[in-house]
């Protein structure tokens, strides 16, 4: 999920988008939003319609603790890849 936000860590995201992306369900999608925004990781922030009629949306966004432990989790999937090339 973290890497998914570090693509455009700076990005508000809605939920209905990231569950297109990442293919989960929203009875998985959403508390796992709320657990990470719980562990200071994402921030949230309720968004106004872009049109007149459509109800607020609860968009979602890394944090600096966020995308310093996407990037951490990302080097060391790199350093697991390039140790299983080597053996």
């Amino acid at each position: 999920m973290l890497a998914t936000f570090q693509e455009r860590a700076q990005t508000w995201r809605h939920g209905y988008d990231l569950s297109k992306e990442t293919g989960l369900r929203s009875g998985t999608l959403y508390p796992l939003l709320m657990r990470l925004s719980e562990q200071g990781l994402l921030e949230s922030r309720w968004q106004e319609p872009e049109r007149p009629g459509l109800p607020p949306r609860h968009v979602y966004r890394l944090t600096a603790a966020g995308v310093a432990l996407a990037r951490e989790q990302e080097l060391a999937a790199i350093a697991a890849e390039r140790a299983g090339a080597l053996a």
